[in-house]
């Protein structure tokens, strides 16, 4: 086995992902751990650079979303050790500054985000920068863990952490009424988060037949097909003329952006995770309909560690099926397409 390099997914232009023989990272910091990578996936965000639409320099490594095995750690890595099984959330942060103490870490300024330079977690290793605060450790029981359960604590990297921000942060709460944005794996665990946070009604907007049947598994109790005017007239009709008491919105293109604010009721939160795209904003409605707008990169550790993690170790809830496709290292390009065309909901890679 050669100790010096390693596969990762690589960059080259739209529709363009190559799998390149790399150097293995290696420890720069002393805050620094280096983990073999036993599941990464491709996010429904990689898919803007892969389809060009968002600019993205060639010959940079993909991915940010990893589960694994610590191999080496830095003198200064304290939280965990060689052997240790973790999340690797998408966001790496200091975990000491006041926003990390915040519960904000995704925003943390002295840290960053993986998927950009030699930082991709498609890869058969990643080096994670600011481990103690970043990565979330998982106790491995005896044996280890199943494939379904690799699979759901590979959604704690990201889209199971990314739907329950947006409900946290639309304020979703015992008794409401939510909307859904998005049938896409973030949406689909939106969906979770608001059953988790109790609504009692949620709305998946949604015109796949594949993704709606699992949206309705995930705790969906409507379905509404219809996009613009039609979807928000539907919703209305559906809420006596009023509007969804919380609006879950997890694309980030205009049109869903203008749909979530129009399907709010006065006086709700619209909880915002899908990273824009020519999003523009109703200013004067949303200020004479008191209507709020929170919401951005998740803080996955802070949600994994008080609320997800056990969740998912105690079969509360199953995010991983939202994979709907796997592959190898080697068929990474696959992964991609399967997306890109609607043939996976998710794409997972399995080392």
């Amino acid at each position: 086995m050669n100790t010096t390099t390693m596969k990762a997914a690589v960059f080259e232009g739209p529709a363009n992902i190559e799998v390149k023989t790399v150097p293995r990272p290696e420890l720069k910091e002393d805050g620094d751990i280096v983990i073999r990578v036993v599941r990464a996936c491709v996010c429904g965000s990689d898919l803007w650079f892969y389809r060009g639409i968002e600019d993205r320099a060639r010959g940079e490594q993909t991915g940010h979303e990893a589960i694994g095995v610590v191999e080496q750690a830095g003198a200064g890595v304290h939280s965990v050790a060689p052997g240790d099984f973790v999340i690797v959330p998408f966001p790496f942060s200091c975990g000491t500054c006041p926003v990390c103490k915040a519960g904000f870490e995704s925003s943390c300024p002295n840290g960053g985000y993986f998927g950009n330079g030699d930082l991709g977690c498609q890869a058969e290793f990643l080096r994670v920068p600011q481990a103690d605060g970043t990565v979330v450790k998982v106790d491995e029981p005896e044996g280890g863990f199943g494939d379904a359960m690799l699979a759901s604590l590979l959604t704690l990297s990201d889209v199971m952490a990314t739907g329950y921000h947006a409900a946290a942060s639309a304020e979703v709460k015992a008794g409401d009424t939510a909307v859904v944005m998005g049938d896409g794996a973030v949406g689909l665990c939106a969906v979770i988060a608001a059953k988790l946070r109790g609504a009692s009604r949620i709305i998946a907007m949604s015109r796949h037949e594949d993704r709606s049947a699992l949206a309705c598994k995930f705790g969906a109790t409507d379905i509404v097909p219809e996009r613009g005017q039609a979807a928000i007239d539907k919703v209305l009709s559906m809420t006596d003329g009023y509007g969804a008491d919380a609006v879950l919105e997890c694309v980030g293109s205009a049109e869903s952006f203008v749909t979530a604010l129009g399907v709010a009721r006065r006086g709700s939160v619209v909880g915002r995770v899908g990273v824009p795209h020519d999003e523009k904003l109703d200013g004067d409605r949303m200020f004479y309909d008191n209507i709020g707008l929170r919401g951005g990169p998740a803080p996955v550790r802070s949600y994994d560690k008080a609320v997800l993690l056990d969740k998912v170790l105690d079969g509360s809830i199953n995010p991983g099926r939202v994979f709907t496709a796997q592959f190898d290292i080697n068929h990474i390009a696959d992964a991609y397409k399967a997306m890109d065309e609607r043939n996976a909901i998710k794409s997972m890679i399995v080392f």
